[in-house]
């Protein structure tokens, strides 16, 4: 039976060529990264999607980069820099929200993401949440805690009032305080809702902080912080994790007088006080001045009642202790009964004392020598002395004289110069040196000869 050999397989093919009846088109990844870009731009125009924030970054240029995730999805979103500012709220992660934006594609790495134009939390619930997260997180870093919270001043001189120059919360604060007790009051006007509110608070409080204390602006000693009653998102301010930051960080004390008595905000927690309504907070701030007047004027009759008793109840013990003590003049008289017989005794003890020490200097004195006597009996010694130290050193000195006569005769015939008067000479060279040997002078050599009676110049020829 024959053997059948299978064909080769067909060599591939190594470039692209129109295969016959085709009519696929052929795109660039730019036009298809293009064409994408325009269909879901066209078909998702304007588009709202609920979910939970997963990531969130500001990057320095501005621009919010987060994301959106539910339990099986995630979506890429961005919000410009011009529409940040603008969303109402400071998004973080966990939040709950609906945005309304438009999808695109972003060709540089093929994925499409939501462009937001606005933001809102998804419904009260979210919020809620939100808060409560905040709250925690607030509290964990000690903010809350009642340890750092100070002590009110009983009567402040001056109030800073952070509220709306135009509501009614501040006339029903100044009104309370004329009631009570008027003071001084700096108002800082800000906005009380609103995306400017927050900011605004921040650099009211920071502001009081920052006065100098002896400045032309005086200082405050407490501060309120005032709006009216809100929904939870008219309150959304003072929930502002800048300005919770900013009460626990005054040096001030701190009122927080925010909505009515049932309205919780987060500078409740980190006020020095919280008021439940801004007429509270004033009559917090001040004590009621008739009250005081009152106070005062009961203090003092209590205090002069008090003197009186105190003095009556002594008088009473001083005339006691007088009727137990008797007349001060018998105690008295023995005592200076006494002192005389003592000053009489002190004079005779002086007296005998004076006169034994008088007998003891006359016994004394008969035994010592006139100095008269002692003078000249000191002369007498220095007499004898002198006489015997001149005769001594007479012949002392006599030997003396003998001995250098001696010495001089010797010196004299021991000295070079006796030769001189025998004919002899000396001989000097040009610098002064005796010349003690021939050799040491050659011909024509200077010399100067000493003789008895003088001295020469001569040179020498030979």
């Amino acid at each position: 039976m024959a053997k059948t050999t299978a064909a080769p397989p067909p060599a591939p093919n190594l470039f692209d060529a129109p295969r016959p009846g085709s009519n696929l088109p052929e795109f660039s990844v730019s036009d298809l990264s293009r064409q994408l870009k325009r269909t879901v731009e066209e078909t998702f125009g304007l588009v709202r999607v609920r979910g939970e924030i997963g990531s969130c970054k500001l990057h320095s240029s501005g621009h919010m980069y987060l994301s959106l995730k539910d339990e099986t999805a995630v979506l890429d979103a961005v919000c410009w820099k011009g529409q940040v500012s603008k969303l109402g709220l400071r998004p973080e992660v966990g939040m709950d929200v609906i945005c309304t934006g438009k999808l695109t594609t972003y060709m540089g790495s093929s994925k499409y993401q939501m462009v937001i134009e606005s933001m809102a939390l998804a419904g009260v619930g979210a919020l809620l949440k939100m808060l409560e997260e905040r709250k925690k997180k607030l509290a964990a870093e000690g903010l809350f805690d009642p340890a750092r919270k100070q002590l009110l001043p009983y009567l402040p001189e001056v109030i800073g009032v952070v509220t709306s120059p135009t509501g009614a919360v501040i006339r029903d604060i100044l009104h309370r305080l004329a009631d009570r007790f008027p003071r001084r009051v700096l108002v800082w006007p800000v906005a009380v809702q609103g995306e400017a509110a927050a900011a605004q608070v921040v650099a009211a409080l920071r502001g009081f902080n920052a006065l100098p204390l002896d400045g032309p602006v005086p200082r405050p000693d407490v501060l309120i912080v005032a709006r009216g009653g809100g929904s939870v998102e008219d309150l959304m301010p003072f929930n502002d994790e800048s300005v919770v930051r900013a009460v626990a960080d005054s040096m001030i004390p701190i009122i927080s007088a925010v909505g009515h008595e049932t309205d919780t905000t987060l500078i409740d927690y980190a006020a020095d006080v919280r008021a439940p309504t801004p007429t509270a907070a004033a009559e917090i701030a001040v004590p009621v001045r008739d009250n005081l007047l009152a106070q005062v004027l009961d203090d003092g009759a209590r205090l002069n009642g008090a003197m009186l008793r105190m003095t009556r109840e002594r008088k009473e013990k001083l005339a006691l202790l007088s009727r137990a003590l008797g007349d001060p003049a018998r105690a008295t008289e023995p005592l200076m009964q006494r002192l005389d017989e003592r000053a009489e005794r002190l004079a005779l003890a002086w007296q005998g004392c004076f006169t034994r020490a008088r007998g003891r200097l006359a016994e004394a004195s008969g035994k010592l020598r006139h100095p008269r006597d002692l003078v000249q009996l000191a002369a007498q010694r220095l007499q004898h002395q002198t006489h015997r130290l001149q005769s001594g050193g007479r012949e002392r000195l006599f030997q003396a004289d003998k001995r250098l006569e001696r010495l001089t005769t010797l010196l004299e015939a021991l000295s070079p110069r006796a030769v001189l008067g025998r004919g002899y000479g000396l001989v000097y060279d040009a610098q002064g040196h005796l010349v003690t040997h021939a050799a040491a002078m050659k011909r024509g050599d200077k010399v100067r000869i000493e003789l008895q009676d003088g001295t020469r110049g001569a040179s020498v020829e030979d």
